[in-house]
């Protein structure tokens, strides 16, 4: 930890930040290549179905944070044997829950359209889909334990290539099976399937030298208690801070809608321009994981400090430019996105707040990539339900006074609060280095 640097953090962010995106990339080419059969409902068989099978997989986001902060402190701890067990127990609980999903298919599917009915056609084309995708699910969810571990030891580029590698097989595959075969909807999700299988036969690659050499090591502690405990609770502070964050950005959904078609078309166009932020700033959120999680297994507290300076630094830069940008595309953007006149007028209106969201949410995604490197899961949890009770509060008073323009203030109060509130405990990540195992400074 003793080469901390500018570049060494911008390794690691930047093919993060690439790698992002191309995500909107995979579900362009799927409508787009559906959409050349002339009919609606493959469109929104593919689109549903992509939306059920994301909703099962975003349960297991805690697998890829909770990997990388655990085999960021064993990577920095010099332990490649619990770093390799590390990634040998996450792939397991990803191959495990996606063995689940495909034996309990049936009920799953059942309950999604119960919630989200679709038309005759749709919801038939949409099972057909589902059925054939749901088989990826051991490789996608196992794929997010590779992905955080690749972050850990700081082989982003290797993030990069696997999702170049997962969307240009997925587009290859699309082209041909769809337009080439005329497979229609079933042609679109075997695509996906060959692509998620593969994607994680690349990953495994990947890793093959992190825990070829150690295997028999890795193998013997994947039953350590110890270790077991402290990934479940890692996880479950994760699943729960996580089920928490979006169960506030659904209800600032709900609640736009409750004020009429248009302000939750402006809303919905807006939320784009949060996507765009998240996306580009990830990679220094990501950057802290690693960084922060490596100097604490080193039990470095100096490096504690000046990796999570740097990271906030870049994060802050980041955060204003993207600022600056709404401030001055934002009504262009706008325009690309929507043409209906009144949508576009009231998406305006509310810009100003996505002018300043950058900077008042920065604080708080850079301060996650803090606390999940030093693996602090426990105080996310209990800081995301403060700042969730202070979100409340506030909706319960803006929105009410101030319309639309209320919800979104609302929507600055949760992010503010979550920043004070973790702010006040960042201190025990240096804490956490001084009683980490590990060789000292």
């Amino acid at each position: 930890m003793t080469d901390l640097s500018h570049t060494r953090l911008l390794k690691i962010a930047l093919p993060i930040v690439i790698s992002n995106a191309t995500v909107p990339l995979l579900g362009a080419v799927d409508t787009g290549v559906v959409g050349q059969m002339g009919e609606a409902a493959p469109i929104g068989a593919v689109g549903i179905g992509a939306v059920i099978l994301t909703m099962l997989y975003w349960v297991f986001g805690f697998l890829r944070m909770g990997t990388t902060g655990l085999a960021a402190q064993a990577h920095g701890a010099g332990d490649r044997a619990e770093r390799g067990a590390i990634l040998l127990r996450a792939l397991l609980i990803g191959a495990g829950a996606g063995v689940v999903f495909v034996l309990a298919q049936g009920w799953l599917f059942r309950a999604a359209f119960a919630i989200a009915p679709a038309g005759a056609e749709v919801e038939a084309l949409a099972r057909d889909y589902l059925a054939i995708r749901i088989w990826g699910a051991p490789a996608t969810i196992a794929a997010y334990a590779v992905t955080g571990w690749l972050i850990a030891v700081e082989r982003t580029r290797g993030v990069l290539l696997l999702q170049l590698w997962i969307n240009g097989v997925n587009v290859a595959l699309d082209l041909w099976f769809v337009l080439g075969l005329d497979w229609g909807v079933e042609g679109v999700a075997i695509a996906t399937l060959i692509a998620e299988w593969s994607g994680l036969v690349l990953g495994l690659w990947l890793c093959r030298d992190g825990l070829l050499p150690v295997w028999r090591a890795a193998v013997a502690r994947l039953g350590n208690r110890a270790a077991l405990g402290v990934m479940f609770a890692v996880n479950r502070d994760i699943m729960i801070r996580s089920v928490l964050l979006q169960a506030s950005f659904t209800t600032f959904v709900f609640l736009g809608a409750r004020q009429g078609d248009v302000v939750l078309a402006a809303n919905q166009v807006l939320m784009q321009f949060l996507s765009i932020t998240a996306y580009a700033l990830d990679g220094f959120a990501f950057a802290a994981e690693t960084l922060v999680g490596q100097a604490v297994g080193a039990r470095a507290r100096e490096a504690v400090r000046q990796a999570a300076r740097m990271a906030m630094l870049w994060g802050v830069a980041g955060a204003m430019v993207l600022g600056a940008l709404f401030g001055l595309a934002g009504p262009w953007i706008i325009d690309v996105m929507t043409t209906a006149p009144e949508v576009r007028a009231a998406a305006r209106d509310y810009l100003p707040w996505l002018v300043v969201a950058p900077v008042i949410g920065v604080f708080s995604w850079i301060y996650d990539g803090i606390f999940i490197g030093a693996t602090l899961t426990a105080e996310m949890r209990r800081t995301m339900a403060i700042s969730v009770a202070i979100y409340g509060v506030a909706l319960l008073v803006l929105p009410p006074a101030f319309g639309n323009h209320g919800l979104w203030a609302a929507l600055m109060v949760l992010n503010a609060a979550r920043a004070v509130t973790m702010a006040r405990v960042a201190g025990r990540a240096e804490a956490k280095a001084a009683t980490s195992r590990g060789a000292a400074d």
